[in-house]
């Protein structure tokens, strides 16, 4: 790697830490060069424009999203276990103290979501693929039998990532360091198929628990009663 790529490299891991706190708008060029010892001019030199900096921030993210949550979860079976995984990975990504401010791409995706643009546009691929690959993972655990055929996989997907967002909102804003709710998902997912009959019983009061939240959810955004398909209700239990 020649000298200009490792400054390039140190310029843009420095600058998606940053971001993640700051956000996309709130990074300065002048910080960031003031941090890095670097002039105006020379972060221009690699990048050509802000903007050019902030899509080459998303994409350094994404690569560190790849190595750190899908990359392990590949270790795991297909299926249930993977998604166990994905989950625990995607939890400990967005409550990263490496990241001071939390998940990147929540905090692009709350200044991109009404900005066309190519920052945008790679934001949305990266996580519609990955939304797409747990509903894929969630197909294959219901082929093997693993969740119940009722089970809508989009629906699944679109769930898990609501819990990780309330997740990261109570780390972030409201100071909760371990939310109970992903501490009592975190036992009972991993006990599932060999807890008794006393263990799944409180397993599926929970899994009640977080059915009713879903109806309420789902009630607010269709304005109707298509909260009656819950991925919690669809696991097969025992």
């Amino acid at each position: 790697m020649s000298k200009g790529d490792e400054t390039r490299e140190r310029i843009v891991d420095r600058a998606w830490r940053l971001a993640s706190r700051d956000g996309l708008s709130g990074l300065t060029l002048g910080r960031l060069a003031s941090e890095l010892g670097l002039s105006k001019s020379g972060l221009f030199a690699h990048f050509g424009s802000k903007e050019g900096l902030e899509l080459e921030i998303l994409k350094r993210a994404a690569e560190a999203f790849v190595e750190r949550v899908v990359e392990p979860a590949r270790s795991a079976k297909h299926g249930a276990p993977r998604l166990r995984q994905l989950f625990e990975n995607w939890l400990r990504w967005v409550s990263d103290p490496a990241m001071p401010g939390g998940c990147v791409f929540l905090a692009a995706a709350a200044e991109l979501d009404d900005k066309p643009g190519p920052q945008r546009d790679f934001l949305v691929s990266a996580q519609s693929g990955f939304l797409g690959s747990i509903a894929r993972e969630a197909e294959l655990a219901l082929a093997d039998g693993q969740f119940k055929k009722t089970l809508d996989r989009e629906q699944f997907a679109f769930e898990m990532l609501g819990i990780v967002l309330a997740y990261h909102h109570s780390g972030r804003l409201l100071g909760v360091k371990r939310p109970c709710c992903a501490r009592e998902l975190r036992s009972s997912s991993c006990s599932w198929h060999r807890s008794p009959k006393s263990e799944r019983r409180r397993v599926m009061n929970l899994a009640t628990w977080f059915t009713h939240l879903s109806f309420g959810i789902r009630a607010l955004r269709f304005g109707d009663q298509r909260g009656e398909q819950s991925f919690d209700a669809d696991v097969r239990v025992g």
